[in-house]
C-alpha cells in the first residue's frame, strides 16, 4: 500500500515511511493511494476471535508489513487493557448502544492507538532500516499527550515531547502527564490553547533549519497526533467491531445500517469511521457532536469553515479545538480526491483564516454526516439524565455525543445508533461529581514548565541538547 498526500504536492511513500514522517513534505496529511474494501462476512467470523487477531486482518490492508510480525506487534499493543474485549459495546435501550474505548492504561479512546503506534513505528523503522531516534511531536488537548507519553515511554529509539496548553486540560489529565516517568520523555505547557500548540508542532515539522539541525545529531522528526496514519488508522478497527457486536446485542441485524455519534474535535476519531464506511461497512448517518467550540457544525450545516470563531474553555476540555486537522483527509476523499481543491482550502484557512466548500461538496457531506452540538449545561444534564434514566455514568465528552445522538434519534425515529465513549468518567470527577449532585476535589498541580508557542522550537532544542 502507498501513500500520498492530500495536497498532491508530495510523491508517493510506502506505508512505513509514512508512519515514520508523520506529514507529507508539501504540508499536507498522508492517505490511501487506494482505499480497501472488506467483506463483510469473512470480517464477521473474525470478529468474534481475539481483538488484535481482528485488528491484524484489517490494518494488514493499509500496512506492507509482515502480517506475522504485525499480528504480535497488535498483541503486545492490546495486552495492557483491563477488558477482555479491549472495547465492549453495551446496550443501552433498544436502538442505543455506547462504545467504550477507555479500557486501556490511560482511560482515554487515545489508547486504542498510541498503544499501537509505537509498534508499528518499530516495524517501519526495522522495514526502512532507520536508525535515527525519532523525536514524538504531540500537541494535546488532554488525553492525547499521556496516552502518548505512556506508549513511547522507555521504546527504544524514540523520544516524546508532549505540548499541552496551560489551563486548557483537566487537573487530572494535567496530572497524568506531569507525572509520567520515562527517560525519554518530556512535557511543556503553552500559553494560549489546543490550536497554538498544534500550529506551532506543524511549523516545527516544517522549518528547515530544525530539520538540519535534528538530522546532525541523529534525530528526525515524527508525529503521534492523528495526522499520523499510523495513529489514525487503528481507529478504523473498532467501528467495524462495534458493528458486529451491536448485531450480536440486536441493537441491528447484520447488514443492517448503523449509525454513530462521535465526540468530535480535530476529528481524527470520526474520520476513522468514514474510512470503515468506505471500506463497506453499513454506516447510515455519522453524527458529529461538537461542545460550545461549534466549528464543525457550522461547517456541516452551512459548509463554511471559519476557525477564527470565539474559542471557549468548556467541560469538555478534549474538544475545545478550532481547527480540526483530520477535515482535510474528508474534503480530499469527498471532493473525489480533489488535491488543488484541498490545497486551496488549506491556503484560504491559513492565510484568510476560513474557507468555503462548493455547495455540491456541501450536499454530498450531508448526505452522510450530522452535526449537532451541546454546551456546558447541557452536558451535565445529559451526564445526570443519562445516569438517572440508564445507570450509565458518562464523561463529558461521551455526554456531548450522547446528547447529539438523542436528539438525532428524536427527529429521525430512533434510528439504530452507537454513541462513542471516549474517556472514563472517572479522569472528570469535578464535572462529573457537579453533574449528579455531588462534590469533588482533585490534587493539586506540579510544577510544570510554561512557555509561549513561539518558544517551541527553541524548547525542543533544550530538551535534546541542539545547539541553538
Amino acid at each position: 500500500m502507498e501513500y500520498v498526500s492530500t495536497r498532491g504536492r508530495a510523491g508517493k511513500a510506502d506505508s512505513a515511511s509514512a508512519i515514520i514522517e508523520g506529514i507529507a513534505p508539501d504540508g499536507g496529511l498522508f492517505v490511501p493511494e487506494s482505499l480497501p474494501s472488506f467483506e463483510l462476512d469473512r470480517l464477521a467470523a473474525a470478529a468474534s476471535g481475539p481483538y488484535f487477531q481482528f485488528a491484524a486482518e484489517i490494518l494488514s490492508r493499509y500496512l506492507d508489513f509482515d502480517f506475522r510480525e504485525l499480528t504480535e506487534s497488535l498483541k503486545r499493543a492490546y495486552s495492557r487493557f483491563t477488558e477482555p474485549e479491549v472495547c465492549p459495546t453495551k446496550r443501552l435501550a433498544a436502538s442505543l448502544g455506547v462504545l467504550e474505548l477507555w479500557h486501556g492504561p490511560t482511560f482515554a479512546f487515545k489508547d486504542m492507538a498510541l498503544q499501537v503506534l509505537p509498534q508499528l513505528l518499530t516495524l517501519a523503522k526495522k522495514r526502512e532500516g532507520r536508525r535515527q531516534t525519532q523525536v514524538i511531536l504531540v500537541a494535546t488537548s488532554g488525553d492525547t499527550g499521556k496516552a502518548a507519553l505512556d506508549g513511547f515511554c522507555d521504546v527504544p529509539g524514540t523520544k516524546v515531547i508532549v505540548f499541552y496548553p496551560k489551563g486548557g486540560v483537566s487537573p487530572l489529565q494535567e496530572l497524568q502527564m506531569l507525572t509520567q516517568k520515562g527517560r525519554n520523555v518530556a512535557v511543556v505547557a503553552v500559553e494560549g490553547n489546543f490550536d497554538h500548540a498544534q500550529s506551532g508542532v506543524k511549523e516545527l515539522f516544517a522549518d528547515p533549519k530544525l530539520g538540519e539541525e535534528l538530522a546532525h545529531a541523529g534525530y528526525s522528526f515524527s508525529s503521534a497526533n492523528s495526522i499520523n496514519p499510523g495513529r489514525l488508522l487503528p481507529q478504523i478497527v473498532y467501528y467495524f467491531k462495534s458493528y458486529f457486536d451491536a448485531a450480536h446485542l440486536g441493537i441491528i441485524k447484520l447488514g443492517e445500517k448503523l449509525n454513530f455519534a462521535v465526540p468530535t474535535g480535530n476529528f481524527g476519531n470520526i474520520m476513522a469511521a468514514y474510512y470503515a464506511k468506505s471500506g463497506g461497512l453499513p454506516v447510515g448517518r455519522l453524527i458529529c457532536a461538537s461542545n460550545r467550540n461549534r466549528v464543525l457544525t457550522t461547517f456541516f450545516q452551512t459548509g463554511r469553515y471559519d476557525r477564527r470563531l470565539p474559542f471557549y474553555k468548556t467541560n469538555s476540555p478534549s474538544m475545545d479545538i478550532l481547527i480540526s486537522s483530520n477535515l482535510e483527509r474528508l474534503l480530499f476523499e469527498a471532493s473525489g480526491r480533489d488535491s488543488a481543491l484541498v490545497l486551496r482550502l488549506m491556503e484560504e484557512l491559513s492565510g484568510q483564516g476560513s474557507y468555503r466548500i462548493p455547495d455540491s461538496l456541501r450536499r454530498e457531506l450531508q448526505k452522510l454526516f450530522w452535526a449537532d452540538y451541546a454546551d456546558d449545561a447541557q452536558t451535565c444534564a445529559q451526564i445526570r439524565g443519562t445516569f438517572q434514566q440508564r445507570q450509565y455514568c458518562l464523561d463529558p465528552h461521551t455526554a456531548v455525543a450522547m446528547a447529539a445522538a438523542e436528539k438525532y434519534q428524536r427527529q429521525f425515529a430512533s434510528e439504530p445508533t452507537v454513541v462513542v465513549s471516549t474517556a472514563s468518567p472517572f479522569k472528570f470527577p469535578h464535572t462529573v461529581a457537579a453533574a449528579l449532585g455531588e462534590a469533588g476535589t482533585v490534587c493539586g498541580n506540579l510544577k510544570e514548565r510554561v512557555i509561549t508557542p513561539d518558544q517551541m522550537a527553541q524548547m525542543v532544542r533544550a530538551i535534546l541538547h541542539l545547539e541553538a
